[in-house]
């Protein structure tokens, strides 16, 4: 089970990584002004679109590499990623932080980070394999 104190931590270790309100004034992390993370409470139509599969809990939304990657984080694990329609050809995932392990959740914000990411500065946090 993952806290916002622990997306914050992990964020914030990202290189040039910040944290500020959304446009909603929700908690939002960036790189260089771009969201890569940010609370997306869930909305009235959301709540009705997912019926008793809508999480209680608080909601991260990531951006993701394309829908194709949000496709298959939510068919591997259905219990923690999830989409709305809200959502549709948006590259973003929606994650139910009560259910993510803190070892994956580090993993995604790092790739939700390196979507938003200039390439040098990618390049320069992941060394060449």
């Amino acid at each position: 089970m993952a806290t916002w104190d622990d997306v914050a931590r992990i964020s914030l270790a990202l290189p040039e990584a910040t944290e500020g309100p959304s446009h909603s004034g929700a908690r939002s992390w960036r790189v260089r002004d771009k969201a890569f993370a940010w609370e997306r409470p869930l909305r009235r139509a959301d709540v009705a679109e997912l019926g008793d599969a809508a999480p209680s809990g608080p909601v991260l939304a990531l951006r993701v590499a394309d829908i194709g990657v949000r496709a298959a984080l939510v068919a591997d694990s259905p219990d923690v990623y999830f989409a709305t329609r809200h959502f549709a050809g948006y590259p973003a995932v929606l994650v139910w932080l009560d259910e993510i392990d803190l070892a994956e959740l580090a993993e995604v914000l790092e790739e939700a980070w390196a979507c938003r990411a200039p390439r040098r500065l990618v390049a320069e946090h992941r060394p060449p394999d």
